[in-house]
């Protein structure tokens, strides 16, 4: 199944890093900001979750949160969050349920490699569980202004 603009996602819960188990709906009545990155802790993931971190207070002030989603487990969101000081939860996706749900868990192809993993998206969610627009194949650079300026338009 296939997320599509415009309509309702579907809902999921995850395990998340503040300890509790986390469901999209927890969030109406906010935007959420879903993103979905390959591994904590690699450059292009760090990147990316620091851009969210340094845009969150604007992100706020429009009513959306932030959740990034990855199959890595909690013990390693743990060590991701204390070390770049990220404001927002992280969800372990370890069974990659979710990500098949949103249709990011690709083929992928690295160093002459064929494996099956993320394949960096994001989705912005209106308040009401409708799908507003979606970032598929993310380059990081750039991308965090790119939906900043999406939500503050």
């Amino acid at each position: 199944m296939s997320v599509e603009i415009g309509k309702k996602v579907p809902n999921f819960k995850l395990p998340a890093s503040n300890g509790k188990t986390v469901s999209l709906s927890d969030y109406k009545g906010k935007k959420v900001v879903l993103y979905f990155y390959p591994k904590d802790l690699t450059p292009g993931c760090t990147t990316e979750a620091c851009d969210f971190r340094d845009q969150f207070e604007d992100l706020n002030s429009k009513n959306a949160v932030v959740l990034g989603v990855s199959p890595d487990p909690l013990a390693k969101h743990a060590k991701f969050i204390e070390k770049h000081q990220l404001p927002f939860l992280l969800l372990s996706d370890e069974d990659h349920h979710v990500a098949e749900e949103y249709d990011v868990w690709k083929l992928k192809k690295n160093f002459g490699k064929e494996y099956m993993g993320i394949e960096r998206s994001t989705f912005l969610i209106d308040e009401d569980g409708k799908l507003e627009n979606v970032w598929r194949k993310v380059k990081v650079k750039n991308h965090v202004n790119e939906v900043k300026q999406f939500i503050m338009s």
